[in-house]
């Protein structure tokens, strides 16, 4: 693996993000959900349109990791209002750390959860939080490691499946 760089995402990154939002949620996930839950999903969620709103939202800030050129995972944060629970001026929320199949062990995924915290940290935000799917035992093992407890549990809609997001925060040093 070379270098990774993580870079703040920019309107001019809008359909390179889109595409990767596509690619990863849909590796992620797939499997797992039926055909036509996953494309109204990705329909709904990862077009350039929703996805370029999402960028221009001041509350929520975006970072892809690069491997030279090409873009391998990224991490969407929410503050303020912008957070899908707690919209507590002292929380900040990961939305989402995806990265591409071909680079899971590789790092990268920790190196945007420590990107989150370093953001955390600026925004002087002492408490980190996320939902993660209940299904998702690779996921849950990686918050826990990296010092996240459960606290409560909230709906999850993909498609027309209803399913259940575990919500997990620490304190952030």
């Amino acid at each position: 693996m070379e270098h990774i760089e993580i870079r703040k995402v920019t309107a001019a990154n809008t359909a390179t993000l889109a595409k990767l939002a596509r690619t990863t949620f849909f590796e992620t996930f797939a499997s797992s959900n039926s055909e036509a839950d996953m494309q109204q999903y990705l329909d709904e969620h990862f077009n350039e349109k929703s996805v370029g709103s999402e960028i221009n939202n001041p509350d929520s800030h975006f970072y892809i990791a690069w491997e030279n050129d090409s873009p391998v995972g990224y991490l969407k944060l929410n503050t303020g209002n912008a957070q899908t629970e707690l919209k507590s001026p002292e929380t900040i929320e990961i939305e989402r750390i995806y990265v591409l199949q071909t680079y899971h062990g590789k790092k990268v995924g920790q190196l945007l959860y420590e990107k989150a915290i370093a953001v955390a940290k600026e925004l002087n935000k002492p408490r980190i939080w996320l939902g993660v799917w209940e299904e998702n035992p690779r996921a849950i093992r990686f918050y826990e490691k990296n010092g996240f407890v459960v606290f409560d549990k909230h709906p999850f809609v993909l498609g027309n499946e209803h399913q259940i997001d575990l919500m997990m925060h620490k304190t952030v040093q």
